[in-house]
């Protein structure tokens, strides 16, 4: 085993580029907004997928020969897992604030031993199931904060956080050999074509792509999308999945203050104590996980180590 200094040394850059990832998730709940005032949610969620999959398929076309039918159908159940994620997204935070619904995302973490101990009966420590109390509790405290107590926005955020660990969980089942890249250009896609048929059967609604909508909608497409994928995909593997998931409870940090700086959102009393509650409840079990593994000097995945 390598020594902890070392291994911590061999994790920093890996580190650096998942925190840049959660400043890039965290600015799309914030652009997303901006984007809302002039596009509708859904058309938005349909150009930002459009708009991915056309820079995907500039970065893949180098490696199209590696493109095969296994790739094809992995891209597609994972596609199918992201558009319900990002759908739920946007709906979620057109209704209500980037802050509150940063918070309810983040519940992703908690969801995901739960749904292995529903699915395939994995075991739970009793450090999750007293995050999940904590979380409810901090649920309650937002019901009770705010203008319009715990909407529809909120409700759709948190099954946001359902689905987000429902395909976190596919990816990591379903992705083996395939090369990651076409996979993300498939499930990009795939997003893209049910956005585009919600497009066409939806209602239609006015729209505008301005200098400010347009810029968020690239930012979008561009950031969190495309870029995020890439280095989530290049560097998760080489830290474990407890510290990964300790570095992605940043993402609801920086959505509040992108709320608070660049949208004027601000906090009752309660909803402070709620986000408050629901991060603590996020990071609770994660910490104890991390500090064993550190007692073990478990840095970084068996299989980066090998390579």
């Amino acid at each position: 085993m390598q020594p902890q200094s070392s291994a911590d040394s061999n994790s920093v850059k890996p580190t650096l580029m998942l925190v840049l990832t959660t400043l890039f998730w965290g600015g799309s709940f914030v652009f997303n907004k901006i984007g809302f005032r002039e596009i509708p949610p859904v058309t938005f969620f349909f150009f930002r997928f459009s708009l991915a999959t056309l820079l995907m398929a500039i970065i893949c076309f180098p490696r199209r020969h590696r493109f095969n039918r296994a790739t094809f159908v992995t891209g597609i159940k994972v596609g199918l897992a992201l558009g319900a994620t990002n759908l739920s997204f946007v709906l979620g935070v057109s209704g209500t604030s980037a802050t509150r619904a940063g918070f309810l995302n983040n519940l992703f973490v908690l969801l995901i031993p739960m749904l292995c101990l529903l699915i395939w009966r994995e075991r739970v420590d009793r450090w999750t199931f007293a995050g999940l109390a904590g979380a409810m509790a901090g649920l309650w405290q937002l019901a009770r904060g705010g203008v319009e107590g715990f909407n529809q926005g909120d409700l759709l955020s948190t099954l946001c956080a359902l689905f987000i660990a429902m395909h976190i969980i596919t990816v990591s089942k379903l992705l083996r050999d395939e090369d990651i890249y076409l996979v993300s250009l498939v499930q990009f896609a795939t997003v893209a074509t049910i956005g585009g048929i919600l497009f066409m059967i939806l209602p239609a609604k006015p729209f505008a792509i301005t200098a400010v909508s347009g810029g968020a909608l690239a930012y979008c497409a561009i950031f969190p999308t495309v870029i995020c994928f890439t280095l989530q995909n290049t560097y998760q593997r080489y830290t474990t999945p407890t510290k990964a998931g300790l570095i992605y409870t940043l993402d609801p940090v920086w959505s509040m203050l992108g709320g608070m700086l660049l949208l004027g959102e601000r906090l009752t009393e309660q909803e402070w104590v709620g986000c408050g509650l629901i991060f603590a409840a996020v990071v609770l079990p994660l910490t104890v996980k991390r500090l064993r593994e550190r007692q073990l000097g478990i840095g970084y995945r068996a299989e980066a180590a090998a390579e």
